[in-house]
């Protein structure tokens, strides 16, 4: 695959000296004016904000603004268009095993080597979907895990947003500063949430933020029918 002026890239992740290491990796695939860097997530929304025109995110699970799979999911549900390849210092097999469940397309392990890193993200790039050949990700969640996926789907990425600021310990009225709405837009957005997750608490929904965002399922109430 040669230089092609209409792939447009967004390598997210907070060391300047790995986003490098990415740009080195993808010479020849991208032109240099054509990949963005970012080193928050919300660095990563402004820049999709601004331009949707874009053919993939490479995107680090820990970075400012992130914790474990919350930014994936975010950017599944609100920019649903935009492939993303996770690629991460983590490569445990439940950890690619979950992010692939969340849609991503590709799981990249930073311990690669350039030239495999390269290869991979020219998968994605035609359309494919990669992960380390030598793994075993054919089994499914268990019934617990695929009912914890139905909820977190049905979140609105707002919703998503508003639990990730929840996660991070910040109020109401500082959620509502953030995101530009009301405090009482932020209570609804509280009120639906804890519906959709089964809880009945703010506390109660903030741990189970923080299980999600490592991979673990807590046991909420049956799904309503």
């Amino acid at each position: 695959m040669g230089a092609s002026t209409h792939y447009r890239l967004v390598i997210a992740d907070d060391h300047p000296l790995f986003r490098g290491a990415l740009r080195e990796a993808v010479t020849g695939l991208f032109e240099p004016d054509a990949i963005a860097e970012a080193g928050s997530f919300g660095e990563i929304a402004g820049l999709l904000d601004r331009n949707t025109d874009v053919d993939l995110v490479l995107l680090d699970l820990a970075m400012p603004g992130i914790r474990g799979f919350s930014g994936l999911m975010y950017m599944r549900l609100q920019y649903p268009g935009v492939p993303v390849a996770i690629v991460s210092g983590n490569d445990d097999l439940a950890v690619i095993r979950r992010c692939m469940e969340f849609g991503a397309s590709g799981f990249i392990p930073k311990t690669l080597s350039v030239k495999v890193i390269r290869e991979a993200i020219e998968q994605v790039l035609e359309g494919g979907i990669w992960t380390p050949p030598d793994l075993d990700l054919s089994a499914k969640s268990d019934k617990h895990g695929a009912a914890m996926l139905a909820r977190l789907a049905s979140l609105t990425p707002q919703q998503v947003r508003v639990l990730m600021m929840l996660s991070e310990g910040l109020l109401n009225k500082q959620i509502a500063y953030e995101l530009g709405v009301s405090e009482a837009t932020v209570k609804a957005h509280v009120s639906a949430i804890l519906q959709k997750l089964g809880v009945e608490s703010r506390t109660q929904a903030v741990i189970a933020a923080s299980k999600i965002e490592t991979g673990q399922w807590p046991q909420f109430a049956p799904i309503p029918q």
